[in-house]
């Protein structure tokens, strides 16, 4: 894949928005495998493999006992997006000059896998979309994955470990009061974390799916958005205080998805943080208009559509 090539031209426009093209489940395990190989050659995928099919098969409503994943902002492409970015980051770590062990690898990348599974819901208990769980998501989730691991006999220590990674993607959760047991533990979090931000923030149709996000939070009843015109004109305060968290609380990590493009494409750039960044410049062009102007200027994927629809 052109992630890999040894470039000796600076990517185009083209390639850089392949980047973010990431809905295809085995395209995204091949290019996260890759990665992995140039981190640890000899990796052994059996486990991580295994979750990720087992998550992939809990999303489509293929999982023993439970019904597809309904939500429309945390969906599929939501988890694959975010794992991504977070294989990126923690490759991007490991050739910082802070090389990440394998058994770190499988904690990071079963953290994300599982972030949001806490959205699933059981056959026979399908009522609303499963966005009801806003605000208990992160907690079923890691009930989730523990009850997994008991059934498949698999580490009670990483389920432990993989707890306090899944419970630092909690948005409300202060990061710093999480209790870790050494401060390894909670950088691998960090990487967690900051590509659960960074992930769907960069995503190309990050902004149109916050009309979905609207649609969670209402049938939550989260949140004090009036409408989801209120949410678009919010989203951008919203920006400012997860970027200080990022700086923060999070120790600024994704500064090192520069190596990870450095070393796979050549260039010293962030672009997670460019197409962040593009996505808020094109925010505040957006909110400046009239409600109805605003939509007609979110026009990818149908997303407005079927959010009118919906509402």
């Amino acid at each position: 894949m052109l992630e890999f090539s040894d470039m000796k031209n600076k990517p185009t426009p083209s390639d850089i928005s392949t980047l973010f093209n990431n809905d295809d489940p085995k395209v995204v395990w091949k290019k996260a495998t890759d990665i992995v190989r140039r981190m640890s050659p000899a990796y052994d995928f059996t486990l991580a493999q295994s979750v990720y099919r087992d998550v992939m098969a809990l999303f489509r409503g293929e999982y023993p006992g439970y019904s597809p994943i309904k939500t429309l902002y945390h969906d599929l492409p939501h988890t694959l997006e975010v794992f991504l970015c977070g294989v990126r980051l923690m490759h991007g770590v490991h050739v910082s000059g802070d090389p990440l062990q394998d058994d770190e690898i499988t904690l990071i990348m079963l953290a994300i896998m599982m972030h949001d599974v806490g959205y699933a819901q059981r056959k026979g208990e399908e009522s609303g979309t499963g966005a009801q769980y806003t605000q208990t998501h992160v907690g079923r989730g890691i009930e989730f994955m523990r009850q997994y691991f008991a059934e498949h006999k698999l580490s009670v220590a990483m389920a432990d470990a993989l707890t306090g990674m899944i419970m630092g993607t909690e948005h409300n959760r202060p990061f710093a009061r999480i209790d870790f047991s050494n401060e390894r533990s909670r950088m691998l979090a960090r990487i967690v974390a900051t590509a659960d931000i960074t992930g769907q923030m960069a995503d190309r149709i990050y902004l149109e799916k916050l009309l979905f996000l609207y649609l969670e939070f209402k049938e939550a009843n989260f949140g004090s958005y009036q409408s989801m015109y209120d949410l678009l004109c919010q989203t951008n305060r919203f920006y400012e205080m997860t970027r200080e968290k990022l700086d923060s609380a999070l120790g600024g990590i994704y500064k090192k998805l520069e190596f990870h493009f450095k070393d796979t494409m050549g260039v010293d750039q962030n672009y997670y943080l460019l197409a962040i960044e593009k996505n808020m410049a094109y925010l505040n062009k957006v909110v400046t208009n009239d409600q109805a102007e605003q939509l007609t200027m979110l026009k990818r994927n149908g997303v407005v559509e079927k959010s009118l629809k919906l509402a």
